[in-house]
């Protein structure tokens, strides 16, 4: 097997499974809105579920320790970026509706494009270019109805687009530094949004500390380690692809969370789902394949 044939099964393999990771991350809203229905606000689903999950990954990561410690500069960077991405969507996901938080976090296609011509020397080709068409439309046709125009108009939204905006910036540091193995990253992405979810609680009007019974933080923390079950290899599944390709596809293919998030949010939280929002999910879908296709 030639090593462009090898290439491209690396390619193609980790494009399917950060489909899967995408669509994983689909039903992350389930348990941040779970933790939020159980007294922590604001940022503290984040920190519960991030906070386990880093608990779980140090005796994964300690015997890389020295090795990670030489490259805490690459870490830092990546980790600071895609950690704070997804901890500002955490946030998103408590301050507006959850089609919103997702949709608007899925303009990172378009960040990531033009970071991958910026800084990678990558060409914006007619493949690419029909499948950023592609996903942006489903995106304008699943926000588009009753006149509404997809920009941020509240809190929620603004957080949502700066994390796709921080998302981008993540890939890139991640494609970059690729020689670093899979669980340190994942260690940096993890210790960064727990570190952003601290730091966004200053932002928080009223209360820091959730005011909670003294019998349900024993409770809490049972469900927050359970929640690394469903966490760690839903992150595996997304930095690890991440290290493999581009930004602008990685972008495109995480778009499969968009399908599984409008469908879940429809199913278990009572927001629409109809044509136009089915419409809109098979242009998502319709991206993602492009992208994978795409030599």
């Amino acid at each position: 097997m030639t090593s462009n044939s090898v290439h491209t099964d690396n390619t193609t393999r980790a494009s399917v499974i950060l489909v899967i990771g995408g669509m994983m991350w689909g039903l992350y809203w389930i348990p941040v809105r779970f933790f939020y229905d159980l007294g922590l606000t604001g940022p503290w689903p984040g920190i519960a579920m991030y906070g386990s999950a880093l608990l779980v990954l140090i005796p994964m990561v300690w015997r890389e320790r020295l090795a990670l410690a030489l490259q805490w500069r690459n870490l830092a960077l990546s980790g600071m970026f895609t950690g704070a991405a997804f901890s500002l969507y955490s946030l998103s996901l408590v301050y507006t509706d959850v089609v919103r938080s997702i949709l608007l976090f899925y303009l990172t296609p378009i960040w990531g494009t033009i970071l991958g011509m910026a800084f990678l020397g990558e060409r914006l080709s007619w493949g690419r270019f029909a499948g950023l068409v592609c996903g942006i439309a489903g995106l304008f046709v699943v926000l588009g109805g009753e006149g509404f125009v997809p920009w941020p108009q509240n809190a929620g939204d603004w957080l949502a687009l700066a994390s796709g905006i921080c998302w981008a910036l993540g890939t890139l540091g991640l494609y970059r530094a690729s020689n670093i193995s899979v669980s340190g990253q994942v260690f940096a992405f993890v210790l960064g949004a727990l570190i952003l979810s601290f730091l966004s609680l200053a932002l928080i009007r009223g209360p820091v500390l959730p005011a909670l019974a003294q019998g349900d933080y024993l409770w809490i923390l049972q469900l927050a380690l359970l929640s690394a079950l469903y966490t760690l290899p839903m992150v595996y599944m997304t930095i690890w692809p991440a290290t493999k390709l581009s930004p602008a596809r990685v972008g495109i293919l995480l778009m499969s969370e968009v399908v599984v998030g409008i469908a879940s949010a429809a199913a278990f939280s009572g927001e629409p789902f109809g044509l136009r929002e089915l419409l809109g999910a098979v242009l998502i879908v319709g991206a993602a394949v492009l992208e994978i296709v795409r030599k």
